[in-house]
């Protein structure tokens, strides 16, 4: 279809704002100039978190230096309207002062994004590793729910993470302490229990 001369065409962001407003609870992205919608989480991807957020705070990550934040707008470089909404984030405490557009922070407040798998899995395990590794983000945790694994993906250069980190059920991982914190979790109690 095309337009009626003189009527401008809505922009990404703007297709991608009204996506998500008619589209309650789904998350809208916009990952390498495309949309991608995911559905609302089921309560195993929910109970992940929690442990998460729970271990996180202990740690003292949700404090005067930095925060810990679910679902917050990550500005992507890698084009003019790209952005991304990990669940689950380490970042200064002054984010605030770093928004950049459409709710988004600038790439540099963020010292950890963490996403736990559902049915965007290839998305978790191939776009976003690309996306993240391209705006610096120094340390992004794959929580993979279908393959019973948690990846922890370090030292991202052109595009990519160099260091691969992969922890099955039965062990424990330490995270970079340059989130801000010594955390040691437990592969079980981050995947949660089995089917």
């Amino acid at each position: 279809m095309s337009a009626a001369a003189g009527e401008q065409q809505p922009t990404l962001l703007e297709v991608a704002d009204r996506m998500s407003d008619e589209l309650i609870g789904y998350r809208v992205e916009i990952i390498g100039g495309q949309i991608t919608v995911t559905p609302p989480a089921d309560g195993p991807h929910g109970v992940s978190l929690t442990e998460l957020v729970l271990a996180l705070g202990a740690a003292g990550l949700h404090g005067e230096a930095s925060k810990v934040i679910q679902a917050v707008g990550l500005w992507l470089p890698d084009g003019p309207s790209d952005y991304a909404i990990p669940d689950l984030a380490v970042v200064d405490a002054d984010y605030r002062d770093h928004g950049v557009a459409f709710n988004c922070y600038d790439p540099a407040i963020f010292r950890m994004v963490l996403e736990v798998t559902s049915s965007n899995l290839s998305d978790d395990l191939k776009k976003m590793p690309a996306a993240y590794a391209g705006a610096g983000i120094p340390v992004y945790v794959i929580v993979d729910r279908k393959n019973e694994k948690v990846m922890v993906l370090t030292d991202p250069s052109d595009g990519e993470y160099r260091v691969h980190a992969v922890h099955h059920r039965g062990q424990s991982f330490t995270l970079p302490e340059s989130i801000g914190a010594t955390v040691t979790l437990a592969v079980d109690g981050v995947l949660g229990e089995k089917g």
